[in-house]
């Protein structure tokens, strides 16, 4: 582990990683201390990793069991678990979500690697949700405590018709071509750390027990301090990077201010396990089976 540097980027999340060479097989001591820095930093950033699919993949199963690319959403040729990341393919996820959370059994963690980069914008941006938690004022964090809400790949994404095209109607006809809804704890002990994280984002869409309306009201006031300017990291892309982040407790939003210009990350996601809320109770799936996606440990 020799020449391992870790420097943080910002108070709240985010660290530079280097004296790594990633296309190497990680030794446990350096595999651990990447863990560790995981768990502390919620994102580590690596540049000049100059790996391809095979050694993304390497990388990421020394955090665990692979996923494949998505419950949904096609593959790389040849690659059935890595997603491209496309903005050609209409994939910017200009929107704030945890990754794949309409599943019973979320990623545990997410790895993002840049093949092509604009020559300006890009950006991804990569919040804390345990510091959101804390930021809550205590009414709030009791209420939060309390809530479970439902996640789901099919709902309104308040676009109107007139400004669908038939490239778009697929894309989303692709995305929903299994429809997930599953009921997540709002509040998410991490099983590593035990740090609560508002576990919530762009699938989450209803509130157990409330209405749409009320539901929409509670889930932007509880996201507002997820989106703090505080709780960011703001990173800006070079090529041959990679991003590896704790889908447990961030959220992430794809900056589309590129002008359409092309861009490309690969990513590349680890199995999680079963989000639990504060009383110890595990999440639950109301629809679709995500079976061929990620396996639930029994």
């Amino acid at each position: 582990m020799s020449g391992i540097e870790i420097r943080k980027v910002t108070a709240h999340i985010g660290t530079h990683v280097s004296g790594v060479d990633l296309s190497r097989p990680l030794d446990e001591e350096t595999a651990t201390a990447l863990r560790d820095a995981l768990n502390v930093h919620k994102a580590l950033v690596f540049s000049d990793v100059n790996l391809d699919d095979e050694g993304q993949q390497a990388f990421a199963r020394h955090f665990g069991e692979l996923t494949t690319a998505h419950p949904t959403v096609p593959a790389v040729d040849g690659a059935p678990n890595v997603l491209p990341v496309d903005s050609e393919g209409g994939q910017a996820a200009n929107h704030w979500h945890t990754d794949v959370t309409f599943v019973l059994n979320p990623p545990q963690a997410s790895t993002l690697r840049s093949l092509t980069i604009p020559p300006y914008g890009g950006e991804t941006l990569i919040a804390n949700s345990a510091a959101a938690y804390r930021d809550l004022p205590q009414p709030l964090r009791r209420l939060a405590d309390e809530l479970w809400a439902e996640h789901t790949n099919d709902y309104d994404y308040a676009v109107p018709e007139e400004s669908v095209d038939e490239e778009q109607a697929a894309r989303r006809a692709r995305f929903t071509s299994i429809k997930y809804r599953t009921a997540h704890p709002v509040v998410r002990v991490h099983p590593l750390t035990g740090e609560r994280g508002l576990f919530i984002g762009g699938f989450a869409q209803r509130i157990v027990g409330l209405s749409a309306g009320e539901s929409r009201k509670l889930l932007d006031i509880l996201q507002s301090y997820v989106t703090r300017p505080e709780n960011l990291l703001r990173h800006r892309w070079s090529e041959n990077q990679l991003v590896l982040f704790d889908n447990r407790i961030t959220q992430h939003y794809a900056v589309d201010n590129y002008d359409g210009l092309p861009r490309r990350l690969h990513r590349v996601t680890i199995a999680g396990d079963v989000p639990v809320g504060i009383e110890g109770k595990e999440s639950w799936s109301i629809e679709g089976d995500a079976s061929h996606y990620t396996s639930v440990a029994a």
